[in-house]
């Protein structure tokens, strides 16, 4: 990425949550308490699918990428975050910055493919159960994963390239705790024309393709479900994806909120980026993990002692 010689600005200054010197104490608190459950959540999950033989399965292996990738998007802004709150001056270089948007979409990306093949998987699962080891099978796994990556990149690389293009003469202070796309823009000193549209487009198609393939694939889902005539079996199929429904509402909601709204509310765009870059990637190794009893079962062998319930269901 070649940065324009009309760039002035060599540094950023992040004003944050908040300028109050008492929230930050306490934000930081919040924030390094989060992030540790985080990297211990994801962590876990990680080492227990990798140990345990039984689930070296799909659903597990997406979710072990799952959890992957939730510990980078967090890794992301929260160390950086932490050490800001302990400045009175929460500087960060153009380069650094760029760098930061970039990987924050490429993660994010990554992830919002991942959570569609997730969902992929279920299809299968359910509505194919006895081609399932067949259409699923190692190699097609990997590819489709490799895939999500690729398609993640291109989504960082279409949101970071144009504000690359962009101006920057001063101001040079982003209402953010973190290089947000929007929060960064503001500051350009040449046409943003161009950049919102790209910004538009780019999250426009990621999110038509996402969004599509999510509800034709539950479509067949309810379809097939409601042809069960046993309700125990039908609510034993419903469970295996009641979780993934829940972390797509999380993951979504948020950014669908900060692409739908009518005009840049700043304090609530903070609001909801801290809920999608630091609670999520904390509630999802609960919401898939304590509600199995597969994986409960092989973290307690892991572990050697019991792991919380919350009504469990097997895969």
């Amino acid at each position: 990425m070649a940065i324009r010689n009309e760039t002035i600005v060599t540094q950023f200054i992040l004003l944050g949550l908040s300028r109050n010197p008492d929230l930050q104490i306490i934000f930081f608190g919040l924030f390094l308490v989060m992030y540790l459950g985080t990297i211990a959540g994801n962590l876990l999950i990680m080492i227990t699918i990798y140990v345990d033989s039984q689930l070296h399965t799909p659903m597990y292996f997406f979710l072990s990428n799952l959890s992957f990738i939730d510990l980078g998007f967090s890794t992301v802004t929260v160390p950086r975050s932490l050490v800001h709150f302990l400045l009175p001056r929460k500087t960060i270089s153009f380069r650094d910055c760029i760098a930061q948007l970039f990987f924050m979409h490429f993660i994010g990306g990554a992830e919002s493919f991942l959570l569609v093949l997730m969902a992929y998987d279920r299809y299968v699962a359910i509505c194919n159960p006895l081609r399932y080891t067949t259409i699923m099978n190692r190699r097609v796994c990997l590819l489709l994963v490799v895939l999500t990556w690729v398609g993640g990149f291109i989504h960082g690389f279409g949101q970071a390239f144009p504000i690359v293009q962009l101006s920057f003469c001063g101001p040079n202070e982003i209402d953010h705790f973190f290089c947000e796309g929007h929060a960064l823009s503001v500051l350009a000193c040449s046409t943003t024309f161009f950049s919102e549209i790209a910004d538009r487009v780019n999250g426009g198609v990621l999110a038509i393709i996402c969004f599509s393939v999510l509800v034709t694939s539950y479509a067949y889902i309810i379809s097939t479900l409601l042809k069960i005539r046993s309700s125990e079996g039908r609510q034993k199929a419903f469970s295996t994806c009641a979780s993934h429904l829940l972390v797509v509402t999380l993951f979504y909601g948020p950014i669908v909120f900060l692409y739908m709204r009518p005009s840049v509310i700043f304090d609530v765009d903070k609001l909801l980026s801290v809920f999608y870059t630091i609670v999520t990637p904390l509630l999802n190794p609960c919401i898939y993990t304590l509600r199995n009893e597969t994986a409960r079962k092989a973290m307690k062998k892991l572990g050697g002692r019991k792991v919380p319930s919350l009504g469990t269901h097997n895969n």
